[in-house]
């Protein structure tokens, strides 16, 4: 009997989706960092065994969009909801309470099995868990509680079990041998946004995209170049810094990154341009790859 199953995550931004993920495919495949609004695509890693394939998928935060990009991130969400075999709803045990009723509501609407995950239980006491545990039974009285630790690994294993009891029988829907369903281009370009929310402050992240203008893969090394997009003058001033200073800071942490992920030397260039409207320009968007329809 072969198992097989979609394995969407959702919640609220910052809560730990993406280190979530990552602690259950065991791969780096969605950017981490503190910052709100990390993850804007819907992001696949798979987990083949002999007798079952998960695959995972990692969603933006739920958030009221301000722009089409924001529209844009959440018809992830959205897809993310319908289009499960098992949903990991992921909460925060270190935050105030979840207030995403619609999205909620939608969950309990859906039937499909669902486990609540509550994340970052090294952040609190035992007397607050439990209260969160009584809480998410009632909200969600259907799912199952699943207190964990992303960061610290913590029931990692446990959660993967009850994931694998919850899935359908099936065929895999991807070779056994995949891990993901983005390109080697899409990871150079997180990987770089990633530099860009760790190194600056306020609205600059936030303002920043990146297209990879191109990508030569050689035997010894990959020369990749790409683009910096921001929506205004003053941003750029701030992206390169005095004397190209900070640009040449991002470059080389994605450069490191980058070969820590290939597993081979990576000649990265990176420029930057400005594009006013890019966050409420659908060709735009849809170049960098959201989606409208």
């Amino acid at each position: 009997m072969h198992k097989a199953g979609f394995v969407n995550i959702i919640g609220n931004p910052n809560v730990g989706k993406s280190t979530l993920m990552n602690a259950l495919v065991g791969e780096r495949l969605s950017i981490i960092t503190s910052k709100a609004q990390t993850t804007r695509h819907r992001i696949l890693g798979v987990v083949s065994g002999e007798e079952f394939q998960i695959v995972f998928s990692d969603t933006p935060g739920i958030l009221k969009p301000s722009y089409k990009l924001h529209e844009s991130m959440m018809k992830f969400v959205e897809g993310a909801v319908s289009a499960a075999d098992v949903i990991l709803y992921v909460t925060d045990a270190s935050l105030p309470d979840d207030r995403q009723t619609e999205t909620l509501d939608r969950i309990r609407r859906s039937g499909i099995p669902t486990l609540a995950v509550i994340n970052k239980i090294d952040l609190t006491t035992p007397e607050r868990l439990e209260e969160l545990v009584e809480k998410w039974r009632t909200i969600l009285p259907d799912a199952v509680i699943v207190p964990v630790s992303a960061r610290e690994k913590f029931n990692i294993r446990g959660l993967f079990d009850l994931i694998l009891e919850r899935l359908p029988e099936g065929e895999a829907f991807y070779p056994k041998d995949t891990l993901t369903d983005k390109t080697l281009r899409f990871f150079a370009s997180e990987i770089i946004r990633e530099k860009i929310l760790r190194n600056y402050d306020k609205e600059i992240p936030y303002c920043c995209e990146i297209a990879i203008e191109s990508y030569r893969e050689q035997p010894e090394i990959d020369r990749i170049a790409a683009t910096i997009f921001v929506a205004r003058d003053s941003q750029k001033g701030i992206l390169i810094g005095h004397k190209g200073e900070k640009l040449k800071k991002v470059g080389r942490q994605a450069r490191e990154d980058m070969e820590e992920f290939l597993g081979k030397k990576v000649f990265l260039e990176l420029f930057v341009k400005v594009n006013e409207n890019w966050r409420d320009n659908e060709r735009q968007l849809k170049r960098f790859g959201y989606e409208f329809e």
